[in-house]
């Protein structure tokens, strides 16, 4: 007795890895990497996953360079694709003691909304421990039609 033979398609999943300076040009070069990196793997400039995945850089590159720097650590951006399915944005750095949260601000404040944009934008994200030191702060974006999103900060 033979078993049926069924055909499936192959998922290709690119992962682009790259660390940076912890400093403000850092966090500008990272965005700007992550746009160049997803025109390369077929998602063109302008399009609305491509300018949802600069923000997202943008700001958990800023983030780390802001609130998770030690001098002389590098951070680390790692993009995940996988094609019609699933973006996933790292960005890493070695302060693991300082988790951000999303947390409403008052009209005053001058900052704490970035994780605000982030959650409004991302289908999930989390922060995860990073190995050996530090932490890794994620977010994914769906690229296909599916469930309802994850409740805000969920992983």
């Amino acid at each position: 007795m033979t078993s049926p033979v069924t055909r499936e398609v192959p998922v290709t999943v690119r992962v682009f890895a790259q660390r940076f300076s912890s400093t403000p040009r850092g966090a500008r070069l990272a965005r700007r990497l992550a746009v160049l990196q997803l025109d390369r793997w077929g998602v063109p400039y302008g399009s609305e996953t491509s300018e949802t995945a600069a923000l997202l850089v943008a700001e958990l590159a800023a983030n780390a360079v802001t609130h998770g720097r030690v001098p002389g650590r590098d951070c680390e951006l790692t993009l995940s694709y996988t094609p019609g399915l699933l973006l996933r944005v790292d960005v890493s750095d070695t302060r693991g003691e300082r988790r951000p949260a999303a947390v409403a601000q008052g009209p005053f404040d001058e900052g704490g909304r970035g994780l605000l944009l982030v959650e409004a934008l991302a289908s999930r994200w989390a922060v995860l421990d990073r190995v050996p030191v530090g932490k890794t702060v994620r977010a994914e974006l769906d690229l296909s039609p599916g469930p309802a999103r994850t409740p805000p900060g969920g992983s």
